[in-house]
C-alpha cells in the first residue's frame, strides 16, 4: 500500500519522536541506521518532510534533525501525502485513471472500504500515539 519512501519517511519520523526531549536533534546517519535504510535516500526523504514542516533540521556541530511541532499534532496522514500525494486516499486499486461509484473498477466497491478504513486509521493515528507505542515497547521499529 505504501511506497518504500514512503514507508522509510514514517519509520524515520517514528524514530525521531521516539527520542528523549533532552535529545534535541538527531543527525542523519542515526536515523538512516535506525531505519535501517541508504542514507543518500534516506537524506532525501528527510529533506521532502522537512519542506513539508513535518520535520525541521539545523546544520552546523550541533545540528541535525527533530520534530517541527508537538508529535500529538502530526497525524500519520500527513506524512503519507507528503512523500506518496493523496493516490492512496482517492486512487483506484488497479491504477484506473477514471474509476468511480458511478464507472467503478472490477475492485472498486470492495477497495473502497479498505480505502476507507485505512484513510480513517491514518488521519486518526498521531506520531505520539505510534512513538509511545514503540518507547514503552508494545510496537518495534525493527526486528
Amino acid at each position: 500500500m505504501f511506497s518504500k519512501t514512503c514507508k522509510y519517511a514514517i519509520n524515520a519520523m517514528i524514530y525521531v519522536a521516539t527520542l528523549p526531549t533532552e535529545q534535541e536533534r538527531v543527525g542523519l546517519k542515526e536515523i538512516s541506521k535506525a531505519i535501517n535504510s541508504p542514507e543518500a535516500f534516506t537524506g532525501k526523504i528527510l529533506q521532502a518532510l522537512v519542506r513539508d514542516e513535518l520535520l525541521a533540521s539545523t546544520k552546523g556541530p550541533n545540528g541535525g534533525f527533530f520534530i517541527a511541532k508537538n508529535p500529538a499534532e502530526i497525524v500519520l496522514s500527513q506524512i503519507v501525502e507528503s512523500i506518496d500525494g493523496d493516490m492512496l486516499f482517492t486512487g483506484c486499486a488497479l491504477g484506473l485513471e477514471k474509476c468511480s461509484e458511478d464507472h467503478p473498477c472490477p475492485v472498486h466497491h470492495k477497495f473502497k472500504a479498505i480505502r476507507d478504513h485505512l484513510t480513517g486509521m491514518l488521519m486518526t493515528t498521531s506520531l505520539k500515539d505510534v512513538a509511545e507505542r514503540v518507547n514503552v515497547g508494545i510496537s518495534f521499529l525493527k526486528y
